[in-house]
């Protein structure tokens, strides 16, 4: 496995970036735990309130199912159900969340990449479905293409902090919509061996992915269902509908094992109320429902409830991320999340668009508002922009850069209290009018002792403008360049990758999925 056995935290691998040159040594592949206690702005009144206005959306007011399958199970379930309206009991809706693990693994084709969703762990995805792409070569917005959106999956695989593959990093738009999704997951299949999710927006799309999961792995049936190998995300229509191809992607996945993330899209002051406990509260019912759902379908399948709840400008209507707003109900979220023992998912989310300053401050907001929330994925971790309108490579590089403090952050050597650690004989050896730099016990630590940068520039102004005087998205498109130039494709046998040639070759023969146009 890549970068398994390199050292935790400093020294060396910040060398690189203070010289000015594009190459790094990143931490190696971990899982982080969060062992900080959740911060919980609700008071225990304040949950109860939130859960009984979930309920009473669900009891009185319901959630519009547009998937008649869906409604057909909603009736056998004893639901109220007229047309596409479903109302639910909340002891039924809470008898069917109970079932749901509150923690599973997901194991793609190279099981030293499965991941842990759930507990204290918390995972972090690339940037997933933006139409267009920007760097600082092109210099402009420009719609995606397939090989943008393979160098991107390429950043998803170099970064040993990026844990899973989400979406398409960038929709490659020179693809027709039919036979994408065999493209880019192809695509993904070959250049990662991490996580992969699923698209769903139609059962070929979804079904599709599924046998090629199963072809790269190498799995019978039997071996793909018995635990999660992949996973796929939805959102709801807010407010209170779920549409047809989504509800139906994941009957199709939690039938055949697979792990669902249900994350209703509340942006308060336009889809959901403009309170943020009114457009959390939707949020939950709108979740809920679903999972219950998928519970009643296949008790214990693995689900996720997400959150993507965050207010608009209401000077102009454009979503706002990164807010103080999307900070709190996130946190909300991480609360209810735990009340009913679901793992979460938020997002690395900004309204920017370019990687400058904006850009980073929002999207560090988002992912510390993670960080406290106990949330357990993080989608759009690295390289969002424009509000999930562009993907970027060096946005996706600076990004890696928090994700890795974020890391470091968490790891528990930072916080030991061992009698080394509190160094009282050091100490004493520097006495008032000494320094520690050339001490034994600095010279033992020191290469391991700090947070080491892959694209921050230390140095003070004058030694910066002297290297030339690189901005920080100057020095993430170097470093995005020189990964793209020195990439090696994760290991996979020749009759796989000859199998899921085939598999694409044959789909696109049937014409893929079907389309509007």
């Amino acid at each position: 496995m890549a970068d398994q056995g390199r050292r935790r935290g400093g020294g060396r691998a910040g060398n690189a970036a203070r010289r000015g040159h594009a190459t790094m040594d990143q931490m190696p592949w971990r899982i982080p735990v969060n062992t900080d206690r959740p911060t919980e702005p609700l008071t225990e009144t304040s949950v109860a309130a939130i859960h009984h206005g979930a309920m009473r959306i669900l009891e009185e007011i319901g959630i519009e199912f547009l998937n008649e399958e869906a409604v057909q199970l909603f009736k056998q379930a004893g639901c109220t159900v007229s047309g596409t309206n479903v109302r639910m009991g909340r002891d039924w809706v809470m008898e069917m969340v109970a079932k749901a693990p509150s923690q599973f693994t997901i194991t793609p084709r190279n099981p030293d990449r499965e991941i842990t969703v759930g507990g204290n762990h918390i995972l972090f995805g690339n940037v997933s479905s933006p139409p267009n792409y920007f760097d600082l070569e092109i210099g402009k917005k420009v719609p995606g293409t397939r090989a943008q959106c393979a160098n991107l999956l390429r950043l998803t695989q170099h970064f040993n902090c990026i844990h899973f593959a989400g979406g398409y990093p960038v929709e490659p738009v020179d693809v027709h919509a039919s036979v994408r999704h065999l493209d880019v997951v192809f695509d993904k299949m070959v250049l990662t061996d991490k996580v992969a999710h699923a698209y769903s927006l139609g059962k070929e799309r979804v079904e599709d992915v599924m046998e090629m999961v199963k072809i790269a792995g190498g799995l019978s049936e039997e071996e793909f269902q018995a635990k999660p190998r992949m996973y796929t995300n939805i959102n709801s229509t807010s407010p209170l509908k779920h549409d047809v191809p989504m509800i139906d992607g994941c009957l199709r996945c939690v039938r055949r094992g697979q792990a669902v993330v249900v994350t209703p899209f509340t942006l308060a002051g336009a889809m959901a109320p403009v309170t943020m406990s009114g457009a959390v509260t939707l949020s939950i019912a709108e979740a809920l429902s679903a999972i219950a759902l998928f519970q009643y379908v296949r008790p214990g399948a693995p689900c996720v409830i997400g959150t993507f709840t965050s207010n608009v400008d209401m000077k102009t209507g454009a979503p706002a991320f990164g807010t103080p707003e999307y900070m709190r109900a996130t946190q909300m979220t991480g609360q209810m999340a735990r009340k009913y023992g679901l793992p979460m998912r938020a997002s690395g989310v900004c309204a920017a668009n370019v990687p400058d300053g904006q850009a980073m401050w929002e999207t560090s907001n988002s992912l510390w508002s993670a960080v406290q929330s106990g949330t357990n994925v993080v989608y759009h971790a690295a390289g969002w922009l424009e509000g999930g309108l562009i993907a970027s490579p060096e946005k996706f590089v600076m990004d890696c850069e928090v994700l890795q403090m974020i890391q470091r952050y968490m790891e528990p050597d930072i916080i030991a209290t061992q009698p080394e650690d509190i160094a009282f004989d050091a100490i004493r050896e520097v006495g008032p009018n000494g320094h520690f730099f050339g001490i034994p016990h600095t010279q033992e630590r020191y290469e391991k002792a700090f947070y080491a940068p892959i694209a921050s520039d230390w140095r003070n102004f004058e030694a910066w403008e002297l290297a030339g005087g690189i901005w920080t998205s100057e020095r993430a498109h170097r470093l995005f360049k020189d990964i793209i130039g020195s990439f090696q494709e994760p290991p996979m046998d020749t009759a796989i990758r000859a199998a899921l040639e085939d598999f694409v070759a044959r789909r696109k023969s049937e014409g893929g999925a079907p389309t509007d146009f």
